[in-house]
């Protein structure tokens, strides 16, 4: 396995990771970030490896997939893969279609622009879109609650944040009133450190405006996790990237 840096060029590529082993399908033809697989779902694909399995998690960009096949061969019961509708044909529906894994994996439609009451949650194709005009009824909203929630490379552009601050908060909120112990899921939220002042401002934001307390995983239990899975990489090809835990 190399970074996904030196592998763009590489449109179906053999991925193994721990015992598993995926074909992911990408394409870096500029249309969109999420279609080729970045560093940070690598990372915390490898961070997930030591992380108890329960029963549903869900990922806000999930991309190329990787880190939702993962999940789903590590023993999560229901994982849910979400990304836009250009992300799902281009790559995301294909690589959970072409590898088959034990969990079940739930490909759905969730773009962040759509606010939290006009989610549904009983459609196989779709949570929000917003080129879908359903109304929102009793029986569409979630009826089980997540016990994670995790998101790779999806803070690197500002308009992008406040958008997905909004959509995280709704389902800690949401998942915390079905929880039997009123009890909001972990977010782990991992990003590359291009943008300081940045990076910065948005873990002030998650604090100040949505009431997360956030705490940075140490680096180190990156750097074992990595290790236990027998990489190779150099320090410098994965120097930047940070996994973030948020808690309401």
């Amino acid at each position: 396995m190399q970074p996904a840096h030196k592998t763009k060029q590489i449109p179906s590529l053999p991925y193994r990771i721990a015992n598993f082993s995926f074909t992911i399908r990408q394409s870096d033809n500029g249309k969109a970030n999420g279609t080729a697989l970045w560093l940070g779902a690598q990372c915390l694909s490898l961070y997930l490896l030591a992380y108890k399995p329960a029963t549903r998690v869900i990922e806000l960009g999930s991309g190329t997939g990787l880190t939702a096949l993962v999940l789903a061969s590590l023993g999560w019961k229901e994982v849910y893969a979400t990304d836009t509708s250009l992300v799902i044909d281009s790559v995301l529906s294909q690589n959970v279609a072409n590898n088959p894994v034990p969990g079940t994996i739930h490909v759905r439609e969730l773009d962040w622009q759509v606010p939290p009451d006009c989610w549904i949650w009983n459609d196989d194709r779709v949570v929000a879109s917003v080129s879908t005009s359903i109304v929102p009824s009793a029986s569409a909203s979630l009826k089980q609650p997540f016990d994670l929630i995790i998101t790779a490379d999806t803070v690197y552009e500002p308009s992008l944040v406040q958008p997905l601050f909004r959509t995280i908060h709704a389902l800690c909120t949401q998942s915390c009133a079905l929880s039997p112990k009123s009890r909001a899921p972990p977010v782990l939220l991992c990003l590359e450190r291009r943008d300081p002042t940045l990076i910065d401002a948005i873990l002030e934001q998650a604090t100040t405006e949505w009431h997360f307390s956030v705490d940075r995983v140490p680096s180190r239990k990156l750097s074992k996790a990595m290790q236990k899975d027998g990489l190779d990489w150099d320090r410098t090809d994965w120097e930047g990237v940070e996994i973030w835990k948020l808690s309401l």
